[in-house]
């Protein structure tokens, strides 16, 4: 019987023309395609129309799959013969269960491969024109959880308050009032300009700025729904110069949608 394999595909940070060549080579190629909730249906569609399609998305709070199932379908499948793509918004290895599934996989004696994706969070920032690094501004740039397991640790707020120039939070949304209050109990000057990208890389993204002083309350009355991104540090103020660029970023994104549904539909159509 044919050996199968996995592949942990990253899928990028939301905008399907940010899956990487290789990522949807082998997407093209699969039997079983197990997908996260973020990922983009079009990126979805450019799996053989044949392919098993399994849902093992998880919204805050309540889990589609426990992990456990996740990784054992994986193994199933593959020791079946199968082509398996573990589909995963953003990159598969930052704060999506990559590495543990990989290891799995390895300690089954699966075989598997490793597709990096675009991360949410050097790229939601970057397509709200903020840079996580600026010469004479930041340096340096931490990345950090919101959304610690129940068998992880916190994040180490007291440290990251000052460690770091840029502090980019993923899934933090639901805890940033805790989050703001340990960094600015921590050291962090209230003053800190602070930006929550609500849709990043999307035509409906959406940026709220302000300060670590006010963020919570521009963020609460904005109604920012996940996913969302959020940034912290002297190089959210450069969006000032970057804004103007906004409105025709979302134009192209748009035009990008509309090119990639007719693409994905072509493709569909061929399979």
């Amino acid at each position: 019987m044919r050996r199968g394999r996995v592949h942990l595909v990253g899928a990028g940070p939301g905008d399907p023309g940010l899956l990487t060549i290789r990522g949807r080579r082998v997407l093209g190629r699969a039997e079983v395609v197990v997908y996260d909730r973020l990922v983009d249906p079009r990126v979805l569609a450019l799996a053989p129309r044949r392919a098993l399609r399994v849902f093992a998305g998880k919204a805050p709070g309540h889990p589609t799959l426990p992990q456990e199932e996740i990784t054992a379908l994986l193994i199933a499948h593959a020791e079946r013969g199968r082509r398996v793509v573990r589909l995963k918004g953003g990159d598969p290895f930052v704060f999506g269960r990559g590495g543990e599934e990989a290891e799995a996989l390895a300690a089954r004696g699966v075989r598997f491969q490793v597709v990096p994706g675009v991360s949410a969070a050097v790229a939601v920032p970057a397509s709200a024109g903020i840079p996580l690094t600026y010469r004479r501004l930041a340096s340096s740039f931490a990345v950090v959880t919101g959304h610690a397991a129940d068998d992880a640790a916190e994040p180490d707020w007291a440290r990251l308050a000052t460690a770091t120039d840029t502090l980019v939070v993923l899934m933090g949304l639901a805890r940033l009032p805790r989050i703001v209050a340990a960094l600015l109990a921590h050291g962090r000057a209230r003053s800190t300009p602070a930006a929550v990208i609500e849709q990043g890389t999307t035509p409906a993204q959406r940026t709220i700025v302000g300060t670590l002083g006010t963020i919570v309350t521009r963020v609460e009355r904005a109604a920012v729904a996940p996913p969302a991104v959020i940034v912290i540090g002297a190089v959210v103020a450069l969006r000032d110069h970057l804004a103007g660029r906004d409105q025709e970023r979302r134009r192209r994104a748009r035009r990008r949608q509309a090119a990639t549904s007719i693409a994905v539909s072509t493709v569909a159509t061929a399979t």
